[in-house]
C-alpha cells in the first residue's frame, strides 16, 4: 500500500506530502490539485507499464556515492493510455524556485521510500529522468532490498484501476476486447472494459467479507453486482452477453414487475447513472488485496443515497485490502465513509480526508481526523458547509 505521495514542481503543487490510507479521500473546490493527485500516481504507472521507468536502473554504487546521474531513456511518459498531461509546459508548476527547474514525483510503501526526478523539457512529452530514488541500502538506513523485485513498487506490478470522470455512457455495444477484460483485468479508463469484463468473470466469486452483499442471489460476481446496483435501482438485475459475429458486448437491464420480471431494457432506457457507476461496482467487487483503485467523481448522476452506498462499496473494499484513492464533491460520500467509521466497516485510521484550497497557482490542504464515532476533528471553511451558509442566507 502506498503510505505516502510526494509531489515536487508538478501541477500546481511547489511541494506537497500527502499521507494516504487504506481509504483516501480528496475534496476540494475545483482546479485545487485533486485530480493532479490521481494523474501523478497514474503517471507514474503509466510511465512503468510502457517501460520508462524500470527503476532497477540506477546502479547500486552510484547511490551509495552519491552521484545524480542521467538514466538514458528512462522518463515520465505524459501522454498515454492512463492520463494526457500534454507536455512540460503542462506540468511544471509556475513558481518553482531552482535555476534549473526539476519535476519529482515519490512514493513511500512500508520501509521502503522510492523518488524519481525529472528534467524540465517545455516542449516534450517524455520528460527525462534524472535521478532515481532507491531505497537506501547503506547501514542503518531503510529496510535493504533482497533482489530485483524488492526495489519495485508494489502499486507497478500490482492488480490497477483508474475510472476517469468521464466514464461510459448507455449505449447499443461495448467493446470485447479479450487483452484488456481478461488478459490484464483492466477495465479502462473510462470502464469501456467492465461489461466484457463481468460476461468473462461472472462466475467468479466474491470473498466473504464486508464486499459481500447480504441480499445477492448467490456469491457469484454477477449476482453480487446485481444485488450492489439494487441499493442504486431496486430488484435491477443485470445481464452481460457477447455478440455472435462481433467483437461487442450488449448489457441490458431487469426489473421486477408486479406479474412477474418485465422485459429486458436497453441501458438507454433506464437512465444515466446505472450505467455511470457499473465499473466503480465491478472494480470494487472484482479487487483483491493488494488492488489499488483511483477513482473520480463516483458520486456522478447518482441520487444522494446512491452517493452515500458508493461511500459504503469503497469502504468495504478497503476492509478487504483494497486501497481506494478517490476525489469527490459529493457531501454524502464524504459523510458515508464518515458512517462506515461509526459502523466499523473500517476504522477511524483507515480513512484519510484531504482538502485542497488553491489560489489558482497554488494549493495547501488540510487533513481533518474521524474519531471513531465518525466525527471530524475540523471543519475548514469551505470543507461542504455550502447547506449551513445557504440556509443562514435564507433565514437571516
Amino acid at each position: 500500500m502506498i503510505d505516502r505521495l510526494t509531489l515536487h514542481n508538478y501541477k500546481a503543487f511547489q511541494h506537497a506530502e500527502l499521507q494516504l490510507g487504506p481509504l483516501t479521500l480528496l475534496t476540494g473546490l475545483n482546479s485545487s490539485g485533486k485530480s493532479s493527485v490521481l494523474q501523478a500516481l497514474a503517471l507514474l504507472r503509466q510511465s512503468y507499464e510502457s517501460g520508462y521507468l524500470t527503476v532497477s536502473a540506477m546502479l547500486p554504487e552510484a547511490r551509495r556515492a552519491g552521484l545524480r546521474t542521467s538514466v538514458v531513456n528512462q522518463g515520465f511518459l505524459l501522454n498515454g493510455e492512463l492520463v494526457g498531461l500534454g507536455t512540460g509546459e503542462d506540468v511544471l508548476h509556475e513558481d518553482f524556485t531552482e535555476d534549473e527547474p526539476r519535476i519529482a514525483l515519490a512514493v513511500d510503501e512500508g520501509p521502503y521510500h522510492y523518488g524519481w526526478t525529472a528534467d524540465y523539457e517545455p516542449e516534450q512529452n517524455l520528460l527525462p529522468l534524472f535521478d532515481v530514488d532507491l531505497p537506501d541500502t547503506s547501514e542503518g538506513g531503510r529496510e535493504r532490498p533482497t533482489g530485483p523485485e524488492a526495489v519495485t513498487p508494489a502499486f507497478f506490478t500490482g492488480p490497477f484501476q483508474y475510472l476517469h470522470a468521464d466514464r461510459i455512457s448507455p449505449a447499443e455495444f461495448y467493446p470485447r476486447d479479450h487483452r484488456a477484460a481478461v488478459g490484464r483485468g483492466f477495465l479502462g479508463v473510462r470502464g469501456e472494459h467492465a461489461v466484457n469484463f463481468l460476461r468473462h468473470h461472472r462466475e467468479d466469486p466474491v470473498p466473504a467479507g464486508p464486499l459481500r452483499h447480504p441480499k445477492a442471489a448467490s456469491d457469484l460476481l454477477i449476482d453480487q453486482t446485481a444485488a450492489w446496483m439494487g441499493d442504486l435501482c431496486p430488484g435491477v438485475d443485470i445481464q452481460a452477453d457477447a455478440i455472435k459475429g462481433a467483437d461487442a458486448v450488449s448489457l441490458s437491464y431487469g426489473f421486477p414487475g408486479t406479474l412477474g420480471p418485465t422485459k429486458r431494457r436497453r441501458p438507454g432506457n433506464v437512465g444515466f447513472g446505472l450505467t455511470y457507476v457499473l465499473p466503480i461496482v465491478v472494480a470494487c467487487l472484482s479487487a483483491r488485496p493488494g488492488t489499488l483503485i483511483l477513482l473520480e467523481n463516483p458520486e456522478a448522476h447518482l441520487h444522494p443515497q446512491g452517493q452515500t452506498q458508493m461511500a459504503t462499496l469503497a469502504a468495504s473494499a478497503a476492509a478487504q485490502g483494497t486501497q481506494v484513492i478517490m476525489e469527490t464533491h459529493s457531501d454524502h460520500v464524504i459523510n458515508g465513509v464518515r458512517l462506515a467509521v461509526k459502523q466499523g466497516r473500517i476504522t477511524p485510521g483507515q480513512a484519510v480526508f484531504h482538502y485542497f484550497r488553491g489560489d489558482g497557482t497554488s494549493v495547501d490542504f488540510v487533513s481533518p481526523q474521524v474519531d471513531a464515532d465518525g466525527m471530524l476533528d475540523q471543519w475548514p471553511s469551505g470543507f461542504f458547509d455550502e447547506l449551513e451558509n445557504t440556509l443562514d442566507q435564507l433565514i437571516g
